[in-house]
């Protein structure tokens, strides 16, 4: 009976160290891992600070209380759209390892930084007035509650749907969330409803566009290169034209969007300038592929390489310009705060201060190294795998949608695009993949209804949460922000603006 325990005493004393040692390291790692997530939320916390400290140096100690707790909201929100919405411009790339999720997380920081200090800037008519008409409202005490609702409201929802993995329209998220306080500020007339129901039309018309042309560039690639018998002489005919379509469609975009800002450009002169930088991509392109495919093989995995520099430097120019673009939604409604506070008259002003464009190009950049892989991975790899050139039928279906739908005037998001394509890539493969099963056969196949679901290369449950969260996504903020205004409002701490 007492063998154990002998045995136990003449044990080493430093094989027992040993294993308490080695206890001692498991909880330690164990414990730094459940940790990281505490340490970005922290971090989170101190650039909210560090951005109403911003607010109060900029405006010289003369902002008030206002300014500076709504500067506070705004990162807050800037954060949550770098962590959700920076995943459509680098999930495809990552997830066809063309960049590691480093490198993505620094080159989108850098652009969308980038984007949103040289070319963000239409921030206060397009969300300040163009959704509820400060006109309406009792004063501009009632408009400056309006703004804070919005931003709180909205922050709150796009932090869920990151916590979901659900990537969200951020630009519906905002308008939303204006709606909803300024209804329950002024009532349903204080809305632009005409502007909502473009809103809401787009939910449909942008992910089944976005869908349809990935799907359908998709099948162009199969056609005139990857099923081609020589894949690696079609690439290098057909590789640089669509680099060039490429071009074409971001160019034009760029074009419209920075030079308005210093002379006038109509679409069409910047579609002119895109058709010019198009045909000098093209000439580039040839080299580059022909370079590049000397020594591959036939095969489809070769093909990749020629798409992998294209569709990083696609990735790149797509986070500049969703900083160009969707930083008014994060300083949308604190540059309308600002402008109000500012003012006598109680009338929004049109400058943009430059400290306010700060916090929402720094806010999308911290969000998205903070919190930004979880939805990278989701848009990525989890919805459908993706490789290089599926990834750039996604990106090239994204940009050619924007640019046509800017050139209509419609109101389109670029997530439920960008999302859309993903969808259409991997419904595409399954439509590929069932004609494949059916006439490559001798004899039927029969499987189980388990089976084939498994077989499935669109997972369901991501594609039933992230259609569910867009379905919901405005009369969610718009009711948050409702609430939240009434609470303000009843609360009466904000002192009378204007």
């Amino acid at each position: 009976m007492t063998e154990p325990n002998d045995r136990r005493r003449q044990e080493p004393a430093w094989d027992i160290l040993d294993r308490d040692l080695g206890r001692i390291s498991s909880v330690e790692y164990a414990t730094s891992h459940l940790s990281q997530p505490l340490v970005a939320v922290g971090m989170a916390m101190v650039f909210v600070a560090l951005a109403a400290i911003w607010a109060a140096v900029a405006t010289d100690g003369s902002g008030s209380l206002i300014v500076i707790v709504a500067s506070g909201l705004a990162a807050y929100l800037a954060m949550n759209i770098g962590a959700n919405d920076v995943s459509n411009n680098m999930g495809p790339a990552v997830g066809a390892n063309a960049l590691t999720m480093t490198g993505a997380l620094v080159l989108a920081a850098i652009c969308e930084a980038a984007g949103a200090l040289i070319a963000g800037g239409d921030v206060v008519d397009t969300i300040a007035t163009g959704i509820v008409d400060p006109g309406s409202l009792a004063d501009g005490r009632s408009f400056v509650i309006a703004m804070m609702a919005a931003l709180l409201s909205s922050a709150l929802w796009l932090n869920f749907a990151t916590w979901i993995g659900a990537p969200v329209s951020t630009t519906h998220t905002i308008v939303g969330g204006v709606a909803g306080a300024g209804i329950a500020a002024a009532g349903l007339g204080a809305v632009n409803w005409a502007g909502l129901s473009l809103i809401a039309f787009s939910w449909i018309v942008s992910p089944v566009v976005g869908g349809t042309l990935a799907a359908s560039v998709l099948w162009v690639v199969h056609r005139l290169v990857i099923d081609r018998d020589d894949k690696i002489a079609a690439a290098r005919i057909w590789v640089p034209v669509m680099i060039a379509v490429m071009c074409w469609a971001f160019t034009t975009y760029l074009a419209d969007k920075i030079l308005k800002h210093l002379f006038d450009v109509s679409t069409g002169n910047a579609m002119l300038i895109g058709v010019v930088c198009a045909l000098l991509s093209w000439a580039a392109a040839r080299t580059f592929v022909a370079r590049r495919s000397v020594g591959l093989r036939d095969r489809n995995r070769s093909l990749k390489v020629l798409f992998q520099l294209p569709l990083v430097l696609s990735a790149a120019l797509m986070s500049f310009a969703h900083g160009a673009n969707d930083v008014s939604n994060a300083v949308g409604p604190l540059a309308a705060i600002v402008s109000m506070s500012g003012t006598e008259s109680g009338t929004i002003a049109a400058a943009m201060p430059l400290w306010v464009m700060v916090i929402g190009a720094l806010g999308i950049s911290v969000g998205l190294l903070l919190f930004g892989p979880r939805l990278i991975r989701t848009v990525g790899s989890q919805i459908t795998k993706l490789n290089a050139m599926r990834a750039y039928c996604v990106v090239l279906a994204t940009a050619v949608t924007v640019i046509v739908a800017s050139g209509l005037g419609l109101p389109v998001s670029t997530t439920h695009i960008a999302i859309g394509g993903v969808f259409g890539v991997g419904f595409f493969r399954e439509a590929v993949e069932a004609r494949r099963m059916r006439h490559g056969a001798a004899q039927p196949i029969l499987m189980a209804a388990e089976e084939r679901a498994r077989r499935k290369l669109v997972r369901r449950s991501h594609f039933m949460t992230i259609v569910a969260a867009w379905i919901i996504t405005v009369p969610m903020t718009a009711t948050a922000s409702a609430i939240l205004f009434l609470v303000l409002n009843a609360v009466g701490a904000l002192p009378a603006t204007g």
